[in-house]
């Protein structure tokens, strides 16, 4: 392929790219780091197409070259930018505008001073740093990262190398290198043009599907207001610790809570206020559970807490203790400080328990604390052993 048509074809990819990204995302929000990534395209779309009508009479070397790079290398920085926003890091512009700015001044110099040589240098490592940021940007999630991610930064930072190195070979030794000539570090850097467009765009796509998909399957299990475990994703949890209580060992205590009298306050100040509550009722139990404590919401203002190698009588002492910071922490909203009580049952997950039983017995306690007057903690009824119902001979 030679330069003019790859060119061309870097064109009309980016173009194509454009415009089924545009009907894609026609009418839905799109996030910061798309948009971003969306413009990068398109610059570059444009700086292509400049560099392909240079000197055809459409548009004047003195116009096509200067501006269809600076286009190019506003592509590939915002490209590079995007990344950066994607992995949390919303100030990269205070680092990416003015590198921008230097690359662009110093690519004009260097067209101005020598057409050729300086052109190439400064083009060929100006693009290959801008690539290799990304890659920087990609391998911040590296430890954490799915497969797809590492591929992704080994291959970014090995093909913006390869980009890179024509302008190095043509600044140390532009001659070339025995074997390793100019024409064929040329060609191999054109090819890695074609492949990092190829890379990046399909590659970026994918990760954000990987992306939206983790955050799909986050929702199944986490509820959104509160940020804790939903009623799956506590069961999901819960379910190790069921089978370890068939085994000997420090028991593990399980408790139901429920907020008093919560349907007045949605009726006199509104859904607003209600979540208020719900988020700040959760902060307060928060603050008093170790890290290996697990709460869960389980329906509407109902939550569980999972308690490992907690007994019975520790974990009436957790569940008084929340229940005093519950009641001595109102809730400022933004019409009313509301204050509220809650309720708790009580049990441990015993040998023979399933979900259906454990859960069945900590609401019988839960429903005993609510008809005894509600902000209580109620410990579930211990069943009488067998042999404890004969009548001892007198």
């Amino acid at each position: 392929m030679d330069i003019t048509t790859m060119v061309f074809v870097l064109a009309l990819g980016n173009l194509a790219l454009c415009a089924a990204l545009f009907f894609f995302e026609f009418g839905s929000a799109r996030s910061p780091a798309l948009s971003t990534w969306a413009i990068a395209r398109q610059c570059q779309a444009a700086g292509w197409l400049l560099l392909y009508f240079r000197g055809t009479g459409v548009a004047p070397d003195l116009v096509s070259i200067p501006l269809g790079y600076t286009l190019l290398f506003t592509g590939v920085a915002l490209e590079a930018g995007s990344l950066w926003e994607a992995a949390g890091r919303a100030r990269w512009r205070r680092f990416i505008y003015p590198a921008l700015g230097v690359a662009v001044a110093a690519f004009l110099a260097c067209y101005f001073i020598d057409q050729l040589g300086l052109r190439v240098v400064a083009s060929s490592l100006i693009l290959g740093g801008f690539y290799m940021a990304g890659a920087v940007a990609l391998a911040l999630g590296w430890k954490g990262g799915s497969m797809l991610r590492r591929f992704m930064v080994v291959a970014l930072a090995m093909l913006s190398l390869l980009v890179a190195a024509r302008g190095i070979l043509v600044l140390s030794m532009p001659g070339g290198w025995g074997w390793l000539s100019n024409s064929l570090v040329q060609a191999l850097s054109s090819g890695a043009f074609v492949l990092l467009m190829l890379l990046t765009a399909f590659g970026y796509l994918l990760l954000a599907r990987e992306q939206l998909q983790r955050e799909i399957e986050r929702m199944e299990v986490v509820d959104t207001l509160t940020d804790a475990p939903n009623r799956r994703g506590f069961f999901n949890l819960l379910a190790p610790w069921m089978a370890l209580a068939r085994r000997p060992g420090l028991p593990t205590a399980v408790v139901l809570l429920d907020l008093d009298q919560f349907k007045r306050i949605n009726d006199s100040y509104g859904h607003p206020a209600g979540d208020a509550v719900v988020r700040a009722m959760v902060d307060t139990c928060k603050r008093q559970l170790r890290d290996s404590d697990i709460l869960g919401r389980m329906a509407g203002v109902e939550f569980a807490l999972l308690l490992p190698r907690t007994d019975l009588l520790d974990a009436l002492l957790v569940a008084e203790r929340i229940r005093r910071a519950i009641e001595a922490a109102p809730v400022k909203t933004e019409r009313a400080l509301v204050k509220m009580t809650a309720s708790f049952g009580v049990t441990t997950i015993r040998p023979e328990d399933t979900t259906v039983s454990l859960f069945k017995r900590a609401d019988e306690a839960l429903r005993a604390a609510k008809a005894g007057g509600r902000n209580k903690v109620v410990q579930a009824v211990t069943p009488v052993a067998p042999e404890a119902w004969v009548t001892p001979a007198s």
